[in-house]
């Protein structure tokens, strides 16, 4: 299995101010560095190297997508307040967040400034540009989903002066349009194909969920149709070969996780009982399957989960630690903190928190679940909704749905199954949240349009207060202490 090991050099070089404690990149000059295609060659690879980091793939951007959610709950302090839904501004996952998915802004701004003077291959440099502004519309997307508006930085950050570091917040509809406007750009400059790394499909299936999250029925259908009649995505055959991610034909997109300190995943030790887990802690992002009666909620996995039929869940063999149900592993070891469910998404050896496992961004499966979902909102439960969603339903070894069964008798019927199927297909990938809160966003605007949102399960941990504010993270600390011309999300 190739990986890909990041160059120590570019990362210096590239390395961008820290946003949170404002120190400029005095390091080396790029100006002085970019001169020749394998510097242009560093300084994509560079970019790349960010999603690594703990504040998103390796970690936190991971949990923040679950941990809030009806599908995760934890004992564990380190993300206490994710599962009880007491953040704050000193939160750590969501302040990494913010830090890393800046700095990677600003490395391919670097990119982007310096790369179109370099004397190389048009055709490539073409396609690192593209490749940058890629990058650059993931952060900001994770971003304005987490916070809301953000600073938006087009340049990189190359002076401590107020004037630059000092960026007041964009509102959320232009970070959106700044997001759409790279990644149309990305879509028609991107390789069509490119091993290990984005390509035009990437691109294309991030505007897919952009689109959702807008509630832009009609261009989330056309995006998502561009990839799937564009033949280069698959459904693996077996759900169960999909873990542990390794570039197959369903992945759009992975994080390449060399196993080293320059590159490592630590998800696998963190999620998983031990052994294979290195050591033995409280448990941390463990599935809502099975909690007590006293624990339980009505939203949990528990009530929604077939572990008889669905190949996502249902039990496959013993493995070191458990019984494996494909998404998640019921743990059988002796010690406390490592009985029960835990999350099997990366079930490769976690070797002491840098494992080899690779982590999804993107793979066909949610595409398909999008074209089903925004046909659906367009025209009801047509025979082609149904095609796509039963693909995902097949793989899974469910049956068929038909104009006759119950779930496609509506609108609202099939909008119901599609938020369940979309919620079994991918728990545990970092999705749940943002999709409860776009489903919260929807019923402002449509009641009732989804019977599980963010508010329910905000109501389910404050005290019974659908409180809007939690919609969003606070900035962090060390932001608004820095940057005074940003002010706090409401409510906190």
């Amino acid at each position: 299995m190739k990986k890909i090991v990041y160059p120590i050099f570019a990362l210096a070089l590239l390395a961008s101010c820290d946003v949170l404690d404002k120190q400029p990149l005095t390091a080396i000059s790029p100006s002085s560095f970019f001169k020749t295609s394998a510097d242009a060659e560093s300084g994509i690879t560079g970019s790349y190297d960010i999603l690594q980091s703990t504040g998103l793939y390796s970690q936190d951007l991971i949990v923040l997508g679950e941990m809030p959610s009806d599908n995760c709950t934890s004992i564990n302090l380190d993300v206490r307040d994710l599962a009880q839904m007491s953040w704050s501004s000193t939160t750590s996952q969501t302040s990494n967040l913010y830090r890393d998915a800046y700095q990677g802004i600003n490395r391919v701004n670097t990119v982007l400034k310096y790369i179109p003077g370099i004397s190389m291959d048009e055709t490539r440099k073409t396609e690192i540009l593209g490749e940058a502004k890629f990058l650059r519309a993931l952060h900001y997307f994770n971003l304005v989903r987490a916070f809301g508006g953000v600073p938006l930085r087009l340049e990189p950050t190359e002076s401590g002066t107020p004037e630059v570091l000092n960026l007041p917040r964009a509102n959320a509809a232009d970070v959106y349009t700044q997001v759409i406007a790279d990644l149309n750009d990305a879509a028609t400059t991107m390789p069509a194909t490119n091993p290990r790394r984005a390509a035009r499909g990437a691109a294309l299936a991030l505007l897919v969920r952009v689109y959702l999250t807008q509630r832009q029925w009609a261009l989330a259908q056309q995006t998502a149709n561009q990839i799937i009649t564009g033949g280069s995505y698959r459904l693996e055959t077996n759900f169960k070969n999909l873990f542990p991610a390794d570039n197959k034909g369903e992945s759009i997109l992975e994080v390449q996780n060399s196993g080293t300190a320059d590159g490592n995943n630590i998800l696998p030790d963190l999620l998983l009982p031990s052994p294979p887990a290195t050591y033995s802690f409280s448990e941390f992002n463990i599935p809502t399957l099975y909690r007590s009666a006293s624990e339980s909620r009505p939203t949990d996995l528990t009530f929604a989960v077939d572990t008889v039929q669905d190949l996502r869940w249902a039990y496959r063999g013993r493995v070191t630690g458990g019984r494996d149900h494909a998404s998640y592993i019921d743990g059988k070891n002796s010690n406390e903190n490592d009985k029960g469910p835990f999350v099997y998404k990366w079930p490769g050896n976690p070797n002491s928190f840098n494992s080899l496992d690779n982590t999804y961004i993107m793979r066909y499966a949610e595409v398909l679940l999008a074209y089903a979902e925004a046909t659906n909102e367009l025209s009801g439960p047509t025979a082609d909704a149904l095609a796509k969603l039963n693909l995902v339903r097949e793989r899974a070894g469910l049956t068929a749905l038909t104009s006759t069964s119950p779930e496609a008798a509506s609108k609202q019927t099939l909008r119901n199954e599609i938020d369940k199927q979309r919620r079994l297909e991918l728990a545990f990938e970092g999705e749940r949240w943002f999709d409860l809160v776009r489903y919260a966003r929807h019923n402002q605007v449509e009641a009732g349009a989804h019977t599980i949102t963010a508010l329910d399960i905000i109501a389910q941990k404050r005290q019974g207060q659908r409180d809007a504010n939690y919609l969003l993270f606070p900035l962090p600390l060390g932001e608004l202490n820095t940057n005074p011309s940003v002010a706090q999300n409401p409510g906190y």
